[in-house]
């Protein structure tokens, strides 16, 4: 393993476990998404400031906001950390959630989405800018009702930022979509073609590298999954690298977290999700390059699922901070809150959903 894969690896261990000791009491696969947020930025840990950020989230906001639940806030504490001024971001993605809630139903999902979108440097959103996010949105659904739900509500806001057009963006997630559900779940196909839409080259060109990644990985003997699991492959596989050399990267990551704490299981649910996480911290090292830089958006969507689907959270949380990247430099009424406790699960994608 080269060196600065090997420090990834090293890094995303022990950032993991400091994260860990900060919010002991949030779900433990938040720990990794978290972990996974620093390393993407070369970054590791400071427990101090991790707390910090986590007192300006409180302060910040009332008893029964959303950024302080607890499906979040580890996760925006650690987004905060990477920032120069916590509180002016903290601010700022505060009054962004309140202009997206006039057109999208306010949830956790959306808490996300505004933290993503006070990341764009040289971009304000506008209400125009949220009324294209919502018509993409509303496409979405009009195509595919049974399989869209609130995590698509994220990307449609992304892809409003992307500079293609309506058409240009839904029509390139329904090719990609076609395809790869002939070979994945239609959930997971859904996800990944949102995720292509936004990249540049042709539907067939996208596609067929990420089924050409997939079936690598598997004659490798590594066991990757076929739904929700295609998203962060999809993303990784926009990267300008040899698939032989993302392959072999990818396998020696998994080799590695074989050997650590709460990675070793050999049961195949478990094999899957460690070579998820490899997937994750593999991207995390092409996250200067210009179109893999989606990869930290997907990674994170998915994490407001309920408990008993922990085993599937991290996946989207690469492709959440690497999007904000990509984007060109150019270029209703709010819902009443409820209290933390009484918040509903989020939805989640209807993988084995029969394709369309």
């Amino acid at each position: 393993m080269k060196p600065e894969l090997e420090k990834l690896c090293q890094d995303f261990i022990s950032n993991r476990d400091a994260v860990g000791k900060a919010f002991r009491w949030d779900n433990s696969a938040l720990h990794t998404v978290c972990a996974n947020i620093f390393c993407a930025h070369g970054e590791t840990v400071e427990p101090e400031r991790l707390e910090e950020c986590r007192r300006i989230i409180r302060d910040s906001t009332g008893f029964l906001s959303k950024f302080r639940s607890r499906k979040v806030r580890s996760i925006l504490a650690a987004m905060l950390c990477l920032q120069e001024k916590p509180e002016d971001r903290m601010t700022q993605a505060n009054e962004y959630f309140h202009l997206l809630k006039r057109q999208f139903k306010g949830s956790e999902y959306l808490v996300l989405t505004a933290f993503l979108l006070a990341d764009l440097a040289d971009q304000v959103l506008t209400e125009e800018a949220i009324t294209r996010g919502k018509e993409i949105y509303a496409r979405m659904n009009r195509q595919h009702r049974i399989l869209t739900d609130k995590t698509d509500s994220v990307f449609a806001m992304l892809m409003a930022f992307s500079g293609k057009t309506a058409d240009e963006l839904t029509g390139e997630t329904e090719a990609c979509y076609q395809a790869l559900k002939k070979k994945f779940s239609s959930g997971g196909a859904q996800t990944a073609a949102q995720i292509l839409s936004m990249a540049d080259g042709t539907p067939e060109e996208k596609t067929q590298r990420v089924s050409a990644l997939y079936d690598a990985l598997r004659e490798a003997e590594i066991k990757y999954g076929h739904s929700s699991e295609l998203a962060p492959l999809a993303a990784l596989s926009l990267a300008d690298t040899p698939l032989p050399v993302l392959t072999e990267e990818i396998k020696e990551v998994d080799e590695f977290l074989k050997t650590q704490k709460g990675f070793g299981g050999s049961k195949d649910d478990d094999r899957a999700q460690r070579a998820m996480y490899a997937v994750m911290i593999v991207s995390d090292q092409y996250a200067g390059t210009e179109q893999v830089n989606i990869t930290v958006m997907t990674n994170t969507i998915d994490m407001l699922i309920a408990k008993q689907q922990a085993s599937r959270i991290s996946l989207f949380m690469n492709l959440l901070q690497f999007a904000v990247k990509l984007l060109p430099e150019e270029e209703k009424q709010p819902e009443k809150e409820q209290p933390v406790e009484e918040q509903p699960e989020g939805e989640q994608k209807q993988d084995d959903a029969p394709a369309e």
